[in-house]
């Protein structure tokens, strides 16, 4: 018989302390990196299409769908970040609805990404996705965006990652990306999900448990009941069960994605597990303020060094994406046969009270030849501070502060702006200035085309001059 070598098999490999991300010595470089390198550092989001290679189904009524950048590009990303995508639900002549995901892929594999997507039957965006994105479909993208993500290097490498269903995507990109480095490392992963077989990437996150012994996976059911031969845990997130999977967890990073509910026990009982404020990592899909100000520290650098980045692409890598430095700029405006495309707004028209308003149209009403321009100075004005915002569709004057946030003085108001996230990323709330200048601070929920057109999202905005809106 053959001896197979099972001592060697169980001893622990030898590794580098810590974890490095790829890119991160090419970011602290002053050296002079070499130049080609620039494009796998993920330096600030951008603007792009994306074209689907590959759909896998996973458990759970999720599926994963596999993009590659339609310039040729690698999309460089942090493990965590998520993309603003736009989808043409309701065809191409009418505004697509934009949905942000977070990317289920590692960026140690940079050349295609992934989005895990549950399908809600409820939910307007999630079916269709489903049923009409394939390979072949070519999507318009935002990203990368978010704070929340793995440190470009740890010297520690402790982790404790919670994930509740779908909230398994960003922390999934966490586990390859750990998998895939070398280096020390000592990460849990629990993943609490509503029934046994509903477990997206579970053969995955078995195989890799059982290779990297740096990664321990547990899992738990929650509130149900536990079926015949489960071996993992069952019940809701309580300190009991952080001190089971990991008694060092005031020791740890933790990162933690899920549904609202869950992220807010999880944070409780972190603190009374001894977990530091500063250790805990929460992705709500609704940014807090050191998230904003992460999101407006990335722009910043991005406005300072996207045209040097593109420049050393195109010296560096003309063979391979000769088209790449047109994916580098940030945020750059639409243009037409004329030149740039000014954000001079909507004209505005008002209608008789026979004309019919649909929102499935796109909220354009039908007007005659007749409409004129309606005088803001009759309408109503309510609220009280210094800026006045007219909404023009309403018929109402609403006076605001500078400090506060548009969409929640419109609302109080009774002005009708639909809105989800509320802090930026998903775009619903998206309506159009017709004059006046706001500060806005969003995280991917609008494009460049669209603020040049007179676009913004109410609910991150606050008006710097008198507005008049068209809604």
């Amino acid at each position: 018989m053959i001896e197979l070598g099972t001592e060697a098999a169980t001893q622990e490999p030898q590794r580098i302390r810590g974890l490095e991300m790829p890119w991160n010595r090419v970011m602290g470089s002053s050296e002079g990196p070499a130049r080609a390198a620039h494009a796998l550092g993920p330096w600030h989001p951008q603007e792009f299409m994306a074209e689907c290679v590959e759909t896998v189904p996973e458990a759970g009524g999720m599926m994963t769908f596999v993009f590659r950048r339609c310039d040729g590009a690698p999309l460089a990303f942090r493990a965590g970040q998520y993309v603003n995508i736009a989808f043409p639900m309701n065809g191409e002549d009418q505004d697509p609805v934009d949905r942000s995901y977070s990317l289920s892929s590692s960026p140690t594999q940079p050349w295609t990404f992934n989005i895990t997507v549950k399908r809600d039957p409820t939910g307007l965006v999630s079916p269709w996705v489903h049923e009409n994105v394939k390979p072949g479909t070519v999507l318009e993208m935002l990203g990368p965006v978010g704070a929340f993500h793995l440190p470009d290097a740890d010297r520690r490498a402790r982790y404790l990652l919670l994930a509740a269903g779908a909230g398994i995507t960003p922390i999934m990109s966490m586990v390859r990306t750990i998998h895939s480095l070398p280096g020390q490392a000592d990460v849990v992963v629990l993943y609490h999900g509503a029934e046994a077989g509903g477990y997206a990437f579970h053969q995955e996150l078995a195989y890799i448990a059982s290779v990297d012994s740096r990664v321990k996976v547990f899992y738990s059911l929650g509130d149900r009941n536990k079926p015949e031969g489960w071996e993992w845990l069952s019940g809701r997130l309580t300190a009991a069960m952080l001190d089971e999977v990991a008694p060092d967890a005031n020791g740890r990073q933790v990162y933690a994605c899920g549904p609202e509910g869950y992220l807010n026990t999880a944070t409780e009982l972190l603190k009374k597990v001894g977990v530091d404020d500063t250790s805990i990592n929460m992705e709500f899909f609704s940014g807090d303020r050191q998230t904003l100000l992460e999101y407006q520290a990335e722009v910043a650098l991005a406005a300072d060094i996207a045209e040097e980045i593109a420049e050393e692409i195109a010296d560096s890598a003309e063979d391979y994406y000769e088209s790449q430095p047109n994916a580098f700029g940030l945020y750059e405006p639409g243009y037409d046969a004329e030149g740039t495309l000014k954000a001079t707004g909507l004209p505005l028209e008002t209608v008789d009270s026979d004309a019919s308003y649909s929102e499935a149209s796109g909220g354009s009403p039908n007007v005659g030849p007749e409409a004129v321009s309606p005088d803001a100075s009759s309408f109503d004005t309510v609220g009280t501070g210094s800026l006045t915002m007219s909404f023009m569709r309403t018929g109402i004057n609403v006076r605001v502060d500078p400090a506060e946030h548009i969409l929640g003085a419109a609302q109080r108001a009774g002005v009708r702006i639909g809105a989800n996230c509320k802090e930026g990323m998903c775009g619903s709330c998206k309506v159009v200035k017709l004059s006046g200048e706001v500060e806005m601070n969003h995280q991917g929920g609008i494009r460049a085309r669209e603020i040049d057109a007179g676009k913004f999202l109410p609910c991150c905005s606050t008006a710097r001059t008198d507005l008049v809106i068209d809604a």
